[in-house]
């Protein structure tokens, strides 16, 4: 269940996604740092969720972070690597406490929370590697791809 909820939330998938493009348009630092952050900071907030905290606006949150992370992608944003760890901590410690508010009754939580941290750094490596092993030629689709995300979370923000 934890593996499926990353994978099958559409606005999960295009953020996590998301970030793995984004952290391979950086350089230094910041193309671990991010998926690290967001990974760390999910997994932290699941374990809030599991306690049954609840963040007022969560979905919103979620669909804020489609939105920012596809405009990141879009532009190709090189932020300060606190800022972007900062941003990026965020918005994933709203996806975390989702996931973990959404255990199932009669799920590990600790298998439930390995699964989703699974799919969640699949997602990003799938986003870092279709970047870095793509042809430089094929970065305007990558901005497009997050403009498409983008849209989306205006969408989602809207719906």
């Amino acid at each position: 269940a934890g593996l499926a909820h990353p994978v099958f939330g559409l606005d999960h998938l295009l953020a996590m996604f998301a970030v793995g493009l984004w952290a391979a348009q950086q350089s230094g630092a910041a193309r671990w740092a991010l998926p690290v952050t967001f990974v760390g900071s999910m997994l932290i907030g699941g374990l809030l969720g599991f306690g049954g905290m609840e963040i007022p606006m969560m979905e919103t949150g979620i669909a804020g972070s489609v939105l920012a992370f596809g405009l990141l992608v879009a532009v190709a944003a090189r932020l300060p690597v606190a800022i972007s760890m900062a941003l990026t901590a965020l918005f994933a410690l709203t996806h975390g406490v989702a996931h973990g508010l959404e255990l199932p009754d009669l799920a590990s939580p600790f298998g439930y929370a390995i699964g989703f941290v699974v799919a969640t750094a699949a997602l990003h490596a799938v986003g870092f590697a279709l970047v870095r092993f793509l042809p430089q030629a094929a970065a305007p689709l990558v901005r497009i791809a997050g403009g498409a995300s983008a849209a989306t979370g205006v969408w989602l923000l809207a719906s």
